[in-house]
């Protein structure tokens, strides 16, 4: 699975990062809102965890604009805002769950894979066109049997055409 960490304080966004590599997630680290767009318009992910306080786009902008597009991807906020109307107000914005720092990553883990649970069913791992194959959760291409090698950034822009086939 492909999970975007969206975190503006740099340390925390590597341990983020780090954390659902190592649980064996194919992860995306960016920094504000706006560079979440920019990756979000060039691959395909199975959930986004998502800070409220970004400069340039907050998260409450992003998550607003992702759901006014019609974008049902699975959405985690991780923020320092803990009232309940702040915990209230993301929820009703349209994010599947929502965690205060500090947080335990067991505990962050353990809600990413819940929220994108929910999400498998409407998704596949293997994707095909033609003679072409794509393995989504081994991030492997082949065509007519043989295996193809790509770039991490090659195969993200080889699945979005695979999944945009036709359009």
């Amino acid at each position: 699975m492909r999970i975007l960490v969206v975190e503006d304080t740099k340390d925390m966004n590597r341990l983020i990062v780090k954390a659902l590599t190592k649980a064996g997630y194919s992860v995306d680290g960016c920094f504000d809102g706006e560079e979440a767009l920019d990756y979000l318009a060039g691959a395909e992910y199975d959930g986004i965890v998502l800070d409220v306080m970004m400069p340039k786009m907050d998260g409450h902008q992003l998550l607003a604009k992702l759901r006014a597009q019609g974008s049902d991807i699975p959405v985690l906020f991780l923020t320092a805002r803990d009232s309940v109307a702040d915990r209230v107000e993301g929820l009703d914005l349209g994010a599947d769950d929502y965690i205060t720092k500090p947080f335990a990553i067991e505990e962050l883990l353990a809600r990413i894979r819940a929220m994108t649970r929910k999400h498998a069913g409407s998704r596949t791992d293997i994707l095909t066109v033609a003679d072409l194959v794509l393995d989504t959760r081994g991030h492997t291409a082949a065509r007519a049997g043989r295996e193809i090698q790509l770039l991490p950034k090659e195969y993200a822009i080889l699945e979005h055409l695979v999944r945009h086939a036709g359009t």
